[in-house]
This record gives C-alpha cells, structure tokens and sequence, in this order.
C-alpha cells in the first residue's frame, strides 16, 4: 500500500515538472511577439491614451518589458526619426494572424474596440456595424468615436487582423 502512495505521488510530480508553468508560458508567449506588428499603448498619461501600430524588436525576461519600434518617422518635430519605447505587457495587444481569420475572436455588432484606422498606423476607439461573417468578407464595417463628417459618422472598413479587443480601462 505505502508503495503505491510513493508511485502515485512521484508520477503526480513527474507531470508537474514536464509542464511549463503559467508565467514561463506567458514569458514564452511574450518572447513569441518578437519581429511582430503589434498594437501598443505608448503614452503614460491617461488623458491622451495613444495606441499605435509598432512592431516588438526584443522582449527581456528581467525587467518583463518589451522593445518596440514605432516604424513610422516622427513628424518635423522629432526630426523624422522612428523611436523605441520600453514598455509592459498591459501595453501591448498582440494583432490576429493575418492569415487565420478562423481561428480569430469575432466582435459582434455593437461591441466596442480598437482599431487601426484606415491609412494610418493609429488605432481609435471604435463600434462594429457589421462583422466580417456578415459581410461574407475579412473586414469589419465600423465607425469610429469622433470621426464625424458634415454631423454623421462615416462607416469605414478595416481588416479583421487590425481590430482588437478595447481594453478594460478604456470602456468608461
């Protein structure tokens, strides 16, 4: 019997230690980012919440922040350079795989989130309209939060691999 309780308790440890555990998934998941377009939270001050399109050069496992490079030339100000930031992984929301719009999470109508809006590398806060399986199509219909014309919000349409869920802090 007590052979039996030691076999147990070793094949139970066994399986314990053949699998990873959740941080070092979520480290190997954030380290996955790397050379990737992702969406990210560049500015600290909660009054002007930008998001922008960047793609992760480095993750480092230390100080749990990532790399990014925002590839777009900074305007006349920052004399067109492209700039790095360092930030965390609250920072960062990984776009869908471009190419599996299947395995993607879909927004229902009326749902509100962030999105790339079209020609730019900016995402804005935005409602879907209508859902890429509605449309028969790989994009989203949506309107955008302040993006007014002559008093009506135009609907534009954006990919499905650049719209993304709109963060918790964001919803109020």
């Amino acid at each position: 019997m007590d052979g039996r309780k030691q076999k147990r308790r070793r094949m139970k440890s066994d399986s314990d230690i053949s699998r990873p555990s959740p941080m070092q998934s979520h480290i190997d998941a954030c380290v996955s980012f790397k050379d990737k377009q992702v969406a990210a939270r560049v500015t600290s001050d909660a009054k002007m919440d930008e998001w922008f399109v960047v793609k992760v050069m480095n993750f480092d496992e230390k100080t749990k922040k990532f790399e990014v490079l925002d590839e777009e030339a900074g305007d006349d100000e920052e004399g067109g350079v492209q700039k790095t930031y360092k930030l965390s992984a609250s920072c960062i929301i990984p776009f869908p795989e471009r190419n599996d719009p299947s395995g993607t999470q879909e927004f229902p109508a009326g749902r509100n989130v962030l999105a790339v809006y079209p020609e730019t590398t900016a995402l804005y806060k935005a409602t879907v309209i209508s859902t890429p399986r509605k449309r028969k199509s790989d994009e989203y219909l949506l309107e955008f939060d302040d993006d007014e014309e002559d008093g009506v919000l135009p609907q534009r349409t954006v990919p499905f691999h650049k719209v993304v869920p709109l963060p918790e802090w964001h919803r109020q």
